[in-house]
């Protein structure tokens, strides 16, 4: 049936997979009527995404009487792609549907830091899915926990790495993103900040991290590594941070921040030590959260004044610390908030994705891949 089809007649099927990613268990009539097609044309297209093994239908869930309808879903001989989640302390990997659904999961703890033994671990898990699905895996998407760029990790300040090549875990197309920037983006998509048209996602777990989302689209600067909100210098200026500039955000709104002002030793584990600190009841420990998430909020209420999203979502410790001071943090973010602003503040919503966020990311990324017009039409060439 593709004999003959030029690539630009692929189009409309590159749309209607890319409201199946999006919104999982869609019909094809609210397909149509998104994309404004003609219930023919849907059928069309609907027909051709089968005979070439990318789509197919499925009965819905029962919903009592009355006729029944179905779904579109991916094929089950179609293409798939590898997400991965490189961690502080582990790495992650999960096989994708051209539909975003996780065919299987997989998660491990780093026996060693060292990066020729975690990217050689990574490159395995390919190895692995490309052994069980041949061809069919297309696209391997990684999100890492550091400054990204060019498919390079730049710096990874939790691991201990500097600048690490990461295109040696596979041979496949392989795209790169920052795990708080593919957070955002899940976010978008199919998340806490789904349908905004302009959106902030901000992440707190070692320092912070986030992206400004354009219709779902991840701003992210000239050479990828956009997002690095943590290092903007709204912190005490004579303090150095890690990164090599003096006075990063990232200082003021984690562990690290807790420690100095409770007077005790840099942890090791800020995540951890943060965590242990909000079970605490006493009035120091209150002072110290207070200051931290006065930090959090006034820091959010800046990035709302030069950004004007709809939205803004917040993962990580993020919730736990304003749902320790909520007052403190209302109070510091609307009087960080220029005036116009104030009225209708855009509401900061707890992320709907928390501990998967990234991983979905990076799904969500490697969904853009596959459902591109000159993918498709290389798949359908093959089949």
């Amino acid at each position: 049936m593709t004999t003959g089809v030029r690539r630009g007649q692929w189009q409309t099927a590159a749309d209607v997979l890319a409201w199946v990613s999006r919104r999982p268990g869609i019909t094809r009539a609210a397909v149509a009527r998104e994309l404004r097609l003609s219930t023919s044309s849907a059928t069309e297209v609907a027909a051709r995404l089968r005979d070439v093994q990318l789509l197919t239908e499925v009965p819905a869930p029962s919903q009592g009487r009355g006729r029944p309808t179905t779904v579109l879903r991916a094929h089950p001989r179609g293409p798939v792609a590898l997400a991965l989640e490189l961690r502080q302390g582990s790495w992650r990997s999960a096989v994708v549907a051209l539909d975003g659904s996780f065919l299987e999961q997989q998660s491990k703890r780093h026996r060693s830091r060292r990066p020729q033994v975690v990217l050689g671990n990574l490159q395995k898990a390919v190895q692995q899915v490309q052994e069980q699905y041949g061809d069919r895996l297309q696209v391997v998407s990684l999100a890492a926990a550091g400054t990204i760029r060019d498919n390079r990790l730049m710096q990874a300040p939790t691991l201990g790495w500097a600048e690490v090549d990461l295109q040696t875990v596979t041979g496949l197309p392989l795209l790169v993103g920052n795990d708080a920037t593919l957070s955002g983006v899940a976010e978008a998509r199919t998340g806490a900040a789904a349908g905004a048209g302009t959106a902030l996602h901000l992440i707190v777990e070692v320092g912070i991290g986030g992206t400004l989302l354009i219709d779902g689209v991840p701003a992210q600067g000239a050479s990828g590594a956009g997002g690095e909100y943590g290092h903007i210098p709204f912190g005490e200026r004579g303090r150095q941070c890690p990164c090599g500039a003096r006075g990063c955000w990232d200082l003021e709104i984690d562990g690290r921040a807790l420690a100095r002002h409770l007077k005790e030793p840099e942890p090791a584990d800020p995540y951890g030590y943060t965590e242990a600190v909000l079970r605490r009841t006493d009035r120091a420990t209150s002072r110290a959260v207070a200051r931290v998430v006065t930090a959090l909020a006034t820091g959010i209420a800046g990035l709302v004044n030069a950004h004007d999203p709809e939205v803004v979502t917040v993962g990580g410790l993020a919730i736990p610390l304003r749902a320790a001071a909520v007052s403190t943090f209302e109070q510091a973010y609307l009087g960080g908030l220029m005036t116009f602003h104030r009225a209708a503040p855009p509401p900061v919503l707890p992320a709907e994705y928390q501990s998967d966020g990234p991983l979905r990311g990076a799904a969500a990324l490697a969904l853009d891949h596959l459902t591109t017009e000159p993918s498709i039409a290389s798949w359908a060439d093959r089949r």
